[in-house]
């Protein structure tokens, strides 16, 4: 059974790639999202994920980051599922078998630390790409977990929507067994677990219920530091985390991330942002 799922699986994927490749290049970005949408929806029902979305405000047409908590690769699908949109991504993803060329289709952003001088063009980018319209998603906890709880949120990020005047949006993820609701650790990708390891924990477990919050646009105040403006999407965030889970573990009230962050700082590592 394990492997006609994931010979399913594998061909799901393939024809994502074909869809990119053949059809994407004369679709205009209404029509891929469409697809990007349906493939994604169609990606969760062949992993047993039934999504369902707890929306407490519309998303804005454009020029918006949303900020969700992570827990394994398939957030990604999850939120395309449920709205199409660009993500901020770690460089490797863009070397894994299949994912890794789709995520270039889908205009992700990856980042890469790269010397100190690099932080002004990441931010520069992204302001851009807000001004612009685009809808960028970020994990701003620059990590997964197992999903019962929530790291400190790495603010650095977030520098671009403070400098444009542009909202963000929190989102939160939940993955929960479709018969009893409790959380389950099936699609957790975390430690030394590998994609194929992680995969097959996905198509082993019973099925699945992916819950998503979507909270209100916090838009950001005169003058306000990213950091401050960080603490209310990770509240935010927070809270929705323990409506699902109440005793879900949460950062100190006051705590964001340091400049050990996997996307760094000012003072710390930087980032190279690559096109695609």
């Amino acid at each position: 059974m394990l492997l006609i799922k994931k010979i399913r699986l594998g061909l799901h994927l393939t024809r994502g790639l074909l869809t990119a490749l053949l059809f994407f290049p004369f679709l205009s970005e209404a029509a891929k999202h469409r697809r990007i949408r349906a493939w994604s929806q169609k990606l969760l029902k062949l992993c047993g994920m039934q999504l369902e979305v707890e929306q407490r405000s519309p998303l804005p047409d454009s020029g918006v980051m949303l900020l969700c908590n992570h827990v394994s690769w398939i957030d990604i699908f999850a939120i395309n599922a449920w709205q199409p949109v660009r993500f901020v991504a770690k460089a490797e993803i863009r070397h894994w078998p299949l994912v890794g060329w789709l995520s270039v289709q889908t205009r992700t952003i990856f980042l890469q630390r790269e010397r100190r001088a690099d932080a002004r063009r990441i931010m520069h980018y992204l302001s851009d790409c807000l001004r612009d319209g685009d809808i960028i998603t970020v994990f701003p906890e620059g990590t997964t977990t197992d999903g019962r709880s929530l790291l400190p949120f790495h603010a650095n990020l977030l520098q671009a929507p403070v400098a444009t005047a542009r909202p963000v949006q929190p989102l939160c993820l939940f993955y929960a067994d479709a018969e009893s609701g409790r959380h389950t650790m099936a699609p957790a990708y975390i430690g030394e677990t590998s994609l194929i390891e992680s995969i097959d924990m996905i198509l082993r477990a019973p099925p699945m219920t992916v819950r998503l919050s979507v909270g209100e646009p916090q838009h950001p105040q005169d003058g306000q530091h990213r950091r401050e403006f960080a603490l209310g999407a990770q509240k935010a965030v927070g809270e929705a985390l323990q409506g699902f889970l109440p005793e879900a573990m949460l950062p100190q009230s006051g705590s964001v991330g340091s400049r050990d962050s996997v996307v760094g700082d000012e003072d710390g590592d930087t980032v190279r942002a690559v096109q695609v």
